[in-house]
């Protein structure tokens, strides 16, 4: 059994199509971060900085509980765990993982921001606003001439690089995104979101979801709270 400590956010979700897709058994475990779970000192031993999602796997590698945090690691280890979603291809399996790391060191910062600035912020900075927007249809580009050339963002076959990438385009009008300039990966997305594994994990503590944030909740997102010692 897999215990996961998530929210519905993109990387939340990332998991739980994993999850749902290859049949693991687990167990949701809410991390709500508007009230500031992520800082409690039981979920800061599983994931040190303090961000979600997190897991233990009461059946490790060496049959021992195994903790795990980042979401890209998380889902390497499952794909791992199942021998599913990761080529034996080497060169494919490579270029699943250079597909995983672009989300993780683009996608996900430079989209998150355009959220941010675009839909969060209380501010409206016109220069954020413009900066990320523009990094955000960049992204959407990159993803857009890769599915030029093949069926899927890695290589041919569903892989984690596809559910690690999927669920942060779910919404692009909301980082100023218009996804009918981006017809390969609208036709890409709408594949991934028919699937019912996928429809079935971005239900995932749908019903936890707040049309708006209280201030406390803004700031234990936004505030000096995330830089306070925990």
């Amino acid at each position: 059994m897999i215990d996961l400590y998530t929210w519905p956010t993109p990387n939340g979700h990332k998991i739980h199509i994993m999850l749902e897709e290859t049949g693991l058994p687990y167990r949701v475990i809410p991390i709500d971060i508007g009230a500031g779970d992520q800082f409690k000192p039981g979920f800061l031993k599983i994931s040190p900085n303090n961000k979600m999602p997190a897991m233990v796997d009461s059946d490790g590698p060496d049959g021992k509980p195994m903790a795990l945090a980042e979401s890209g690691a998380m889902l390497f280890y499952l794909a791992s765990k199942t021998g599913r979603f990761l080529p034996e291809d080497i060169r494919e399996r490579w270029q699943v993982m250079q597909w995983v790391m672009f989300q993780m060191g683009h996608i996900g910062p430079m989209l998150g921001q355009a959220h941010h600035f675009l839909q969060y912020a209380p501010e409206k900075i016109e220069y954020a606003m413009n900066r990320y927007r523009n990094e955000a249809n960049r992204l959407y580009g990159v993803v857009e001439r890769r599915l030029q050339e093949s069926k899927f963002v890695a290589c041919d076959a569903y892989t984690i690089a596809d559910m690690s990438i999927m669920p942060w385009m779910r919404f692009p009008e909301r980082q100023g995104v218009d996804i009918e300039a981006y017809p390969h990966v609208k036709r890409w997305r709408d594949g991934i979101a028919a699937r019912p594994a996928v429809q079935r994990a971005v239900q995932v503590l749908a019903d936890r979801r707040r049309p708006q944030m209280t201030p406390e909740q803004r700031e234990n997102l936004f505030g000096a709270t995330q830089y306070a010692k925990h």
